[in-house]
């Protein structure tokens, strides 16, 4: 009975957590498919729609660095609740709104909350698991987040062919509200009093900067940033690229889009199975060397004429390794985190969201081409490439 008991409290653990950390890229996700739309509706183009990516982005970066240190404080749960009530509600505004430069502003505010999500999402985990199963578990949890970016483009896209952009908001907002109930009455807190920062939000602070300047952490967390803008080179510019650039139909995109959504799904569980078998650091090397050689190719498919299935097949691989290594260089550094796992996933999250919304408009550049994303793509892998052998080398040091 107990051990029927435990499975079943760590399948919920996983589906809510898993729920709960995808809420930031879902707010992206769920609304892909309607930005040709809302372009049109806002009079504007495609590089400031893309800076409402941006603007959500830079949101869930800042408002990390403030709910990490807050939660090695004050523990995971209270942050998490108050985060999904506000994005419920900012959500529902934006439904409202007829500017763009209201809805950047919106947007921003919107990541700010979705940021608990994500921060408290992995520091909850931390809390709970450490080495292989801690490795194991991010994998289950990546795979239910990426079950997101599967089901939410389809869902956008039909909305769109029925109802207008709006909805997705009020859809989002509904989202945020189950979530933060979801919390209230289905999670413990997982960061015992006994095991709380103490000295004031300051020392929290102190503490999670003190993270940046090891040498076993600095560039494992660049790296997982670079990974991060690799995915979110593809992600801004796909909507342009398949549908404008291609051709594609919103409702045949959010198919593709699902698709290599079931690619990240699939690439997240990868560590967790060849975990017995290879280091997290042989799999992280060897994965990268991939992801670049793959990127490459993507830049010589521009010399020749322009095929989409080409290209798909291409991206389809970049996105399982990318989830692959998501999972990987995520873990590697909680694993090292001991009294302020939730700084420590604030830093990973910074990282990873300021190298996404810088990303973002910079992709839009050359409009419904691949060229800026194939581009981006390649200086991203390689740049992790060359962190995590600068990692290696100030381990042995």
């Amino acid at each position: 009975m107990n051990s029927t008991h435990s499975r079943q409290r760590q399948i919920w653990l996983t589906l809510l957590l898993g729920t709960v950390s995808a809420t930031g890229p879902l707010a992206i996700d769920l609304y892909l498919p309607a930005l040709p739309q809302m372009k049109v509706q806002f009079a504007t183009n495609a590089s400031l729609m893309q800076l409402s990516i941006t603007a959500c982005l830079i949101g869930l970066a800042l408002c990390q660095l403030i709910a990490g240190p807050l939660s090695d404080q004050y523990g995971r749960r209270k942050p998490l609740i108050t985060g999904f009530i506000i994005f419920g509600l900012v959500s529902l505004a934006m439904a409202f709104i007829h500017s763009i430069g209201l809805l950047i502003g919106l947007r921003f505010i919107q990541g700010l909350a979705g940021a608990t999500g994500q921060v408290l999402a992995r520091a909850v985990a931390r809390d709970l698991f450490s080495g292989k199963k801690l490795t194991k578990f991010y994998a289950l949890l990546n795979t239910v987040n990426g079950v997101f970016p599967i089901i939410a483009p389809i869902i956008g896209g039909f909305m769109i062919r029925y109802v207008d952009w709006q909805a997705i908001f009020i859809l989002l907002a509904v989202i945020g509200w189950v979530i933060a109930l979801a919390v209230a009455f289905g999670l413990r807190e997982s960061l015992p009093v006994a095991d709380r920062q103490t000295g004031g939000f300051h020392t929290s602070l102190l503490s999670m900067g003190s993270l940046l300047i090891k040498p076993a952490f600095w560039p494992l967390i660049l790296a997982t940033g670079l990974v991060y803008g690799a995915l979110f080179s593809y992600i801004s510019a796909s909507t342009f690229v398949f549908q404008t650039g291609f051709g594609m139909a919103p409702q045949m995109f959010s198919l593709l889009y699902a698709f290599n959504g079931l690619g990240i799904v699939v690439g997240s569980n990868l560590p967790g199975q060849l975990a017995g078998r290879f280091s997290n650091r042989q799999q992280v090397t060897t994965l990268l060397t991939l992801a670049a050689l793959t990127s490459l190719i993507l830049i010589g498919s521009l010399l020749f004429p322009a095929n989409v299935w080409l290209v798909s097949g291409l991206i389809l691989i970049l996105v399982i390794l990318i989830g692959a290594l998501l999972t990987l260089t995520v873990t590697i550094i909680m694993d090292q985190a001991t009294s302020n796992a939730g700084g420590a996933s604030a830093v990973i999250g910074l990282s990873q969201n300021a190298c996404g919304g810088l990303a973002s408009p910079l992709v839009g550049l050359t409009g419904s081409s691949y060229a800026a994303m194939a581009v981006m793509l390649f200086i991203c892998n390689v740049g992790a490439l060359g962190l995590v052998k600068v990692q290696g080398k100030l381990a042995k040091a």
